[in-house]
């Protein structure tokens, strides 16, 4: 039976991402309406397709599925590629002040000056930063610098004043405005008050200044190999979440758009921002197929290194006498809104760091699956799973939970975990291995802007475990948690299509997938990792359509 093919694509090495698989295979499929229709020897392809079909000939070029990140935030890492945000960390405060004063330069008249990536712990000398340094720099122009974990922000006076924050202010509660010795406010807004501020921050943004930016990410991320994304709530404030689905639509029904977005809205009490979604992209040719809404995102904890992420037991170094961070949300508020969630249908994903945090919504998770069975739609998912109880991987296989990581968070801050945690805790953190042997699916991503959206860097951290850029230490951190590099693909193609509930169409090169795949200069399975990390995306392809050659 012939086969009217729009397109058949050949390479010798083609990884398909599919279980088990270890090398890819000399391979052809047939694309046809923006699936594969047919996958087998070339020859058997070509011969199952009219004599007109277009076949691509790949040579030897490495073919794999289309790469998916599970966890970004797409504003701020559309914003911050483009010409409104300044993304560095700088060498100290006063050496960040002079970049941004040079960057603030080009800035239009009505913009305030946005910066994201300080780490003050990283610094010389590690010393916090304080508005006096950015008040003689913009004494009379707004300025907030948003740290490099997302939790914090780095205000000057005038900021201050606009965004109505006096020495008398109260924050919100699961935040703190930072004040000194004197009671004067420092400038520096932590966790849920700094959150509640953001989006008045980046107000003068226009709907085109951000359209503009978005299209300009897509085209970035196509460079990458990265067919799709999960959009992830940014913020637990309502209307705080930075998931912008008017701006997707608008560039979907102008053809602008070169990748697919899953996009996950806070959890609330009123589901229907959700629910609304999902109607509209019910059907399957509603803006061109693009736009998906599997779930909900909500928060649990902070970060380690800002003693916000909630653990069982006090930090290693604790601030105060039982250190043990906090819950963002209230345990019991938190079963409440997933059980909520579970019983309309709806999967949730849970930013958790701390141990206590993610042994909970683990509880949390087993008593919907219980309850209410699977979601309709996406996966229920843990974010981040920075340090877990021994026991808890078997506790998140049997949940049915997916574990959804970022490998290039291992080494943001060496010894971090040592300094926060302390030995015996370091030992089980981001353990990628372990999740394996013991059956729990996992899913890869960026956490961007936290990390940079480099797909190699993603792949070269996970075998590794050692920094992309210093490529330390040496042999890798907690070395028994590499993985392979197959295994790795699989993570960050059909594991994250699993985030997105997604696993049965998307991720991988099969019959009935979504024909999403990239092609690469080398092979990533038979080259030593820092060689693979030198890897170059030759093309992307989203629905068979090509959306960037180099």
């Amino acid at each position: 039976m012939t086969i009217p093919a729009d397109l058949v694509v050949r390479s010798t090495r083609v990884f398909t991402s599919a279980p088990g698989e270890r090398r890819p295979r000399e391979l052809a499929f047939a694309i046809v309406g923006g699936r594969i229709a047919l996958l087998g020897r070339p020859d058997d392809v070509v011969a199952a397709v009219p004599s007109s079909t277009r076949v691509l000939d790949l040579g030897d070029a490495f073919v794999c599925p289309g790469f998916h990140d599970a966890h970004l935030h797409f504003f701020h890492t559309a914003v911050g590629e483009s010409p409104y945000m300044l993304m560095a960390r700088g060498e100290s405060e006063a050496d960040l002040v002079e970049r941004t004063r040079a960057f603030a330069e080009g800035l239009p008249a009505d913009a305030w000056v946005i910066t994201q990536g300080w780490r003050d712990y990283l610094w010389d000398p590690p010393v916090p930063p304080t508005k006096a340094s950015i008040d003689e720099a913009f004494p009379d122009r707004p300025c907030a610098m948003y740290s490099g974990d997302g939790h914090t922000l780095w205000l000057n006076s005038r900021a201050l004043e606009l965004l109505g924050i006096a020495r008398d202010s109260v924050p919100p509660v699961g935040g703190s405005y930072d004040r000194d010795v004197s009671g004067e406010l420092t400038g520096i807004v932590r966790e849920a008050a700094a959150m509640e501020l953001l989006p008045r921050v980046l107000g003068w943004l226009s709907p085109e200044r951000i359209q503009g930016a978005y299209a300009d990410q897509m085209g970035r991320m196509a460079e990458q190999g990265i067919t799709s994304i999960c959009d992830m709530s940014l913020m637990p404030n309502p209307g705080c979440d930075f998931i912008f689905d008017d701006v997707y639509e608008s560039l979907a029904a102008r053809g602008r758009m070169t990748l697919r977005a899953h996009l996950f809205p806070t959890l609330l009490d009123d589901q229907s921002r959700l629910e609304d979604m999902q109607r509209r992209y019910a059907d399957p040719a509603a803006f061109g197929g693009l736009l998906r809404a599997p779930g909900f995102k909500q928060f649990f904890d902070g970060v380690s290194s800002q003693h916000t992420a909630a653990l069982t037991e006090p930090y290693a170094n604790p601030r105060f006498p039982g250190d043990r961070g906090r819950f963002t949300v209230d345990p019991e508020r938190m079963r409440a809104l997933v059980l909520a969630a579970a019983e309309r249908g709806h999967a949730v994903r849970i930013h958790t760091i701390g141990d206590a945090a993610i042994s909970r919504a683990i509880d949390i998770f087993s008593e919907a699956q219980e309850r209410f069975g699977a979601p309709a739609q996406g996966r229920n998912t843990l974010e981040h799973l920075e340090n877990l109880l021994p026991g808890d991987i078997e506790r998140l296989r049997a949940a049915g939970v997916l574990a959804s990581s970022q490998p290039c968070h291992i080494t943001l801050d060496p010894g971090g975990p040592e300094r926060d945690l302390g030995a015996e805790r370091a030992q089980i953190m981001w353990p990628f291995a372990s999740y394996l042997a013991a059956g729990v699916d996992q899913a890869f991503g960026t956490d961007s802007p936290i990390t940079p959206v480099t797909s190699m860097n993603v792949l070269y951290t996970a075998v590794t475990r050692q920094d992309p850029f210093t490529h330390e230490p040496a042999g890798g951190w907690l070395p028994s948690e590499r993985i392979g590099m197959a295994d790795a693909l699989r993570a960050y193609t059909v594991g994250s299509a699993a985030a997105a509930g997604r696993e049965a169409e998307l991720g991988r090169i099969a019959p009935g997938y979504l024909a999403d795949f990239t092609v690469l200069d080398r092979d990533l399975l038979g080259v030593a990792p820092d060689v693979a990390q030198g890897t170059q995306v030759l093309a992307t392809y989203l629905g068979g359509a090509c959306v960037y050659e180099r």
